[in-house]
């Protein structure tokens, strides 16, 4: 059957966590505007339209492995550098959930 685990979850001061996308997205912006790049040309060497790019940048698409390693690639970056990148600068300040709200996680057998 299955078995369910208990854990303390941890949330951001104030809010929601910052979903995965929208921390890449912030990470793709930031390296795009370091290299003084147009959005436009970016998302021509990565073969994407820009429009889609940009909803990438913004974080409202969640790129497929293959897209994002296009898109790094466009910026002169490998799928590893950017996840990198967000584990070491985009962790959002993070509280424990009060122990009376438990978090719970259901794991298959």
């Amino acid at each position: 059957m299955s078995e369910v685990v208990q854990f303390r979850a941890r949330v951001p001061r104030g809010g929601l966590e910052p979903l995965w996308r929208e921390l890449v997205g912030a990470e793709l912006r930031r390296r795009r505007l370091a290299r003084r790049a147009r959005l436009v040309d970016v998302a021509a060497r990565a073969g994407v339209s820009s429009q889609y790019l940009s909803e990438l940048e913004r974080g409202r698409k969640d790129p497929s492995s293959e897209v994002l390693a296009a898109v790094a690639g466009a910026l002169g970056a490998s799928v590893l550098d950017l996840t990198a990148a967000v584990v070491s600068t985009g962790r959002a300040p993070s509280t424990t959930v009060p122990p009376s709200t438990p978090a719970q996680v259901r794991l298959a057998a």
